[in-house]
């Protein structure tokens, strides 16, 4: 199934002269990694604290930023000779984090079920955890949508900008989170039987 995944390849070749100048200052991809993790957790704290929609509009920003910084670790690990055992946990758990603290601003909108964004934010992490399973079977960690980190990403920025701009729609979005769940769930099933 199509998911915005398979748009990294050409999102890397452009950040490629980034990395490399990155890699030449001295920064390192566990560096980059935990950067971040920090960003993502400041922003849903920053939103949950100012409890108003316009600062919904840092979400899609901030998850574009956060989506080019995993491709820059990655590449730094991959193509600068800093893979680390260290940096494949802080590369799992960083994305658990930031997943989890950028979702939390959904608990604050009071036509949203929590109990939609608590069992989102799950789903989220078992996808992530069967994806990450893959290794203990021998094979390679399974990145199948169509609700895989890019995706999940994808409708919280669309959300992100929506909200502010048409208020009223944020009665539509337990449709939305429950749409994204049983995508969570097929993507559950795609993942472990690529693995299989």
């Amino acid at each position: 199934m199509i998911s915005v995944y398979q748009l990294k390849p050409k999102f890397q070749q452009l950040l490629r002269p980034l990395t490399n100048g990155l890699a030449k200052a001295g920064v390192t991809a566990n560096q980059v990694t935990v950067f971040a993790m920090l960003l993502s957790i400041a922003t849903g704290a920053f939103i949950v604290w100012q409890q108003s929609l316009v600062w919904f509009y840092l979400l899609p920003a901030v998850l574009f930023v956060r989506m080019a910084l995993n491709a820059i670790d990655g590449m730094l690990a991959r193509e600068h000779n800093q893979k680390s055992k260290l940096g494949a946990y802080l590369n799992e758990l960083g994305d658990v984090v930031s997943d989890t603290a950028l979702f939390l601003p959904l608990f604050i909108l009071p036509q949203v079920s929590p109990w939609l964004v608590g069992a989102f934010i799950f789903m989220a992490i078992l996808v992530e955890f069967v994806g990450v399973m893959a290794s203990m079977v021998g094979k390679q960690r399974q990145y199948q949508g169509p609700m895989g980190k890019s995706d999940r990403a994808l409708v919280l920025g669309l959300l992100g900008i929506v909200l502010p701009l048409w208020p009223a729609m944020g009665s539509y979005i337990n449709y939305v989170l429950m749409g994204a769940i049983a995508l969570s769930v097929v993507t559950m099933i795609n993942r472990i039987r690529a693995a299989l």
